[in-house]
């Protein structure tokens, strides 16, 4: 049996979709974990076997991992989170000790760039996602860390703007390249590991799409794609910063993502090489057109 976390999400939901069509001739059983089974289609509820709750609290992750061989371990963003541990490690504990108490054998987490390089130790959210790698890693199940860059979807947040203004914002440099992901190939990459568990210890499987690019390439492509002007503004750290909370995210995860993105202008991902097992599949322009264009033009 597979478990899935956060199937609503991007990720999620993209995996359970790969996921329930590749059972329908393997007769694997798949599990959720989903506080709201109304936010599953009920063509997917018929299927699978739902947990309600949260996969933070420890009664809701010891049920659901009773019987399971593997666990898709995503952490929902938490704007409110007291300290990043708390938001990461803080939010994992209790099903790491599931992952023991129940025998899991495999987990499939979703985690960042970043390890090994100069800045890992001070690149606020992704510092706190490789210290929940460590956290898991030490129950001694078979981990793989999903390593991610940032990803292409992350723009779905600025439609608006490029719609209405031809403008999206970013912190880092213009000119500064570097790897991009879609969602859906990451939920690709985590479905061929819950799918095929013959391997073993623990490791990061890093997804760096097929290619880098700066900000303003990818301005050049929005603006082939959609036929219109698309230009990069860069947004200063203190407008960062001034923005989140003016969404009223609390003070840890702000300086988090803050931390964060100062570490991404610093190099936080250019420490692993493009690989053929390491791109990832989907380009950019390809995600402009199936993904971004669809939604300017909604």
């Amino acid at each position: 049996m597979i478990v899935i976390t956060a199937p609503t999400g991007q990720i999620g939901s993209r995996l359970l979709d790969i996921l329930l069509n590749e059972t329908l001739t393997r007769g694997e059983e798949l599990r959720v974990i989903v506080r709201d089974p109304g936010k599953l289609p009920d063509a997917v509820r018929a299927r699978v076997d739902v947990v309600t709750g949260s996969h933070g609290d420890a009664e809701v992750v010891d049920r659901a991992f009773a019987g399971a061989d593997a666990v898709f371990w995503l952490v929902p963003p938490d704007p409110q989170a007291p300290s990043l541990d708390a938001a990461y490690s803080g939010f994992t504990r209790a099903a790491a000790k599931a992952f023991t108490a129940h025998g899991v054998e495999h987990v499939v987490g979703v985690s960042a760039l970043g390890r090994g390089t100069p800045v890992a130790g001070r690149a606020g959210l992704v510092t706190a996602s490789l210290a929940m790698d460590d956290l898991i890693a030490n129950t001694g199940v078979a981990y793989r860390a999903l390593a991610n860059p940032t990803f292409m979807d992350n723009l779905l947040r600025q439609v608006a703007s490029i719609r209405d203004d031809g403008v999206f914002t970013d912190t880092v440099a213009a000119d500064r390249k570097a790897p991009t992901a879609a969602t859906r190939d990451i939920a690709e990459a985590a479905a061929g590991l819950l799918l095929d568990r013959s391997w073993t210890g623990t490791g990061e499987v890093p997804v760096l799409g097929p290619e880098d690019l700066s900000a303003n390439d990818m301005a050049r492509i929005m603006s082939d794609v959609l036929g219109r002007p698309v230009r990069y503004e860069r947004q200063s750290l203190d407008d960062f910063r001034a923005a989140l909370t003016g969404y009223s995210v609390g003070d840890a995860l702000v300086e988090g993502y803050v931390d964060m993105m100062r570490a991404k202008d610093d190099g936080l991902d250019d420490g692993v090489q493009r690989t053929p097992q390491t791109a990832s599949l989907t380009t950019f322009r390809e995600w402009c057109e199936e993904v971004l264009k669809p939604a300017v033009q909604a």
